[in-house]
C-alpha cells in the first residue's frame, strides 16, 4: 500500500533542474540539451534529504543536501527541487548513468530516483 501511494506521489511530481523541468513518462528536450552539453547519455534526479520518504527537519535535510553536493564536485550537475502540492525538496540533476545513480541513491537512503536518457522519457527507478 505505501509503495503504491509513493509511486502516485512520484508520478504527480515535477522535477526541476535550474530553469528546466521533467515529469515521469514525458520527454524533456531542454534537459536533453543539457546532457549533450555535458557529453552525458543519461542523467538522474536525486535528493539526499527525507530518507525513505520520511520527513526530516529542515536543518538535517540541508546538511544531507550539502553532503550530496560535496560528493558531486567532479560530476556535472545542476541544483533543483522536486515535488507536488505540499511536499517539495531540494535535489540535483546529475549527468551520470542510472546504475551509478542507484548506488548514490542507496547511499543517501532514497526509495527511488528519476532517470532520463537523452531523447527518452523520464522514468521512475526504484532503489529499495
Amino acid at each position: 500500500m505505501r509503495r503504491a501511494k509513493l509511486e502516485r506521489d512520484y508520478r504527480a511530481s515535477c522535477y526541476n533542474a535550474g530553469a528546466h523541468a521533467a515529469r515521469i513518462g514525458q520527454r524533456a528536450p531542454a534537459l536533453d540539451a543539457l546532457l549533450r552539453c555535458w557529453r552525458a547519455q543519461e542523467g538522474i534526479f536525486i535528493a539526499a534529504g527525507n530518507p525513505f520518504s520520511r520527513r526530516m527537519a529542515a536543518g538535517w535535510n540541508a546538511r544531507r543536501h550539502a553532503a550530496l553536493r560535496e560528493r558531486l564536485r567532479a560530476s556535472p550537475h545542476v541544483e533543483g527541487k522536486g515535488g507536488a502540492k505540499r511536499w517539495w525538496e531540494a535535489h540535483c540533476f546529475i549527468g551520470i548513468s542510472a546504475a551509478r545513480g542507484k548506488r548514490l541513491a542507496r547511499l543517501f537512503r532514497q526509495n527511488a530516483m528519476v532517470a532520463l536518457r537523452r531523447g527518452g522519457r523520464a522514468r521512475l527507478i526504484w532503489v529499495f
